[in-house]
């Protein structure tokens, strides 16, 4: 929590924090910001003191908004500046940094965060580190950086923001499924559009961006609607000229976000239209049973690996290859079995066989379970997720309810 950043400061002996970019669209700058339209900013947070936002003068009162000390770019004339840098918008803007660091009497370990173009600010930076030696810029991993370990547990506000975002999505859901249901079907299994032309996976998604936007979410990182050999492999987003077909799997992985850069949240299931083929009832409920398995085992504080290992080995009697069996696999059982979900749709704690220890189920985090099996060179690919919330008290709720059938009937087809 945000609460946690001054003890991880401590622990990664940094004195400070310095932020780029917008507020918008930009996890750490968000995280400290809360948000709204405050564009190019430079956000300092010196340890044990409250964080400062700098920023452009036209954009002060949406700074304000955030409720940090806020100053602003004004203060720092540039036409003087780029004068002592000779024109050099890059030196003049390191010239400012300096002085920013300077009022606010920082010096020693400084971590570096946000978005930014990164060929401007690299420039910006190199100045800025040969005119400030007592200040050591340090980068960092983003598996396991200061903000991926704060943003691991989530507050009260933060559970409720994905627990809305968790509605909105099983809603546009619920739409996609009846949409889908009430389709007239030809003669060769084709689904169609109200006009009798064939439906294409890139009508239903239009159908489906517009559901989205009316309830103020956006698909930030794209969406998975992948149909027949697409829905064997596990991050195709699907062909938009597809056509939709009774019989076949269709996998539906949708992560959409709060306007602005919010909170995300992160579901899929997977459909047959009419009806499934033997085959494809097997191997759906062999994942249906995978993700009840692990659902029924799930114990506060236990390591998130552990259940990777419980799905392996699940599948694995199944007799289904893994990441744990071989090396690269293309079909089986090929991905971790969840991550942490909050700003950014993968954070800590992360659930592969190789992640550290201290990737626990504890108190505040919210993370997905999402097993899967994948058989693009016959056509199919299944996977189920739910998004879910390990509260103080080691309750585990799941964070929005929604069917897990398989076949939806089509109500204008009989076979």
């Amino acid at each position: 929590m945000k609460s946690d950043l001054d003890a991880l400061m401590a622990q990664k002996n940094f004195d400070a924090l310095l932020v780029f970019g917008n507020a918008e669209n930009n996890p750490p700058m968000t995280y400290l910001t809360g948000g709204g339209h405050v564009s190019a900013a430079t956000l300092i947070k010196k340890r044990g003191e409250t964080a400062v936002l700098f920023c452009n003068d036209m954009e002060r009162d949406e700074a304000g908004k955030s409720g940090l000390t806020v100053r602003l770019y004004g203060e720092y004339p540039w036409q003087e500046m780029l004068k002592e840098a000779n024109g050099d918008t890059a030196l003049m803007s390191a010239l400012r940094l300096r002085r920013m660091f300077k009022d606010m009497e920082i010096s020693g370990r400084v971590g570096l965060y946000g978005f930014s173009d990164v060929s401007s600010l690299f420039a910006v930076l190199s100045h800025f580190e040969r005119l400030t030696p007592e200040v050591e810029l340090v980068g960092e991993t983003r598996e396991n950086s200061i903000f991926m370990l704060a943003m691991e547990t989530k507050d009260a506000d933060e559970v409720a923001r994905i627990r809305r975002m968790g509605r909105i999505t099983t809603e546009v859901v619920g739409l996609t499924a009846a949409y889908l249901k009430e389709r007239e079907v030809r003669a060769d299994e084709v689904v169609l559009k109200e006009n009798g032309s064939p439906l294409t996976i890139g009508d239903l998604k239009e159908k489906i961006n517009l559901w989205l936007a009316e309830r103020g979410a956006t698909p930030s990182e794209g969406y998975i609607l992948a149909i027949g050999k697409d829905a064997g492999v596990p991050h195709s987003q699907g062909n938009p000229v597809d056509e939709v077909k009774l019989g076949q799997t269709i996998v539906f992985d949708i992560y959409p976000q709060e306007n602005g850069g919010g909170y995300f949240y992160d579901f899929t299931r997977t459909w047959s239209l009419g009806y499934a083929t033997p085959e494809t009832q097997k191997l759906y409920d062999q994942v249906k049973n995978a993700y009840e398995r692990v659902i029924e085992n799930l114990d506060m504080n236990a390591k998130f690996k552990d259940y990777q290992a419980l799905t392996c080995n699940i599948f694995e009697k199944d007799g289904h290859p893994t990441v744990r069996t071989e090396k690269a696999p293309l079909q089986g059982y090929v991905h971790s079995l969840g991550h942490g979900l909050g700003l950014n749709i993968h954070e800590r704690p992360w659930s592969g066989l190789t992640a550290a220890d201290d990737n626990l189920l504890k108190p505040g985090v919210v993370f997905t379970i999402e097993p899967g099996l994948y058989y693009p060179e016959q056509g199919m690919g299944f996977r189920i997720e739910d998004s879910y919330w390990m509260s103080a008290e080691g309750k585990i709720e799941l964070l929005a309810e929604y069917p897990y059938d398989f076949v939806l009937e089509m109500k204008n087809w009989k076979k």
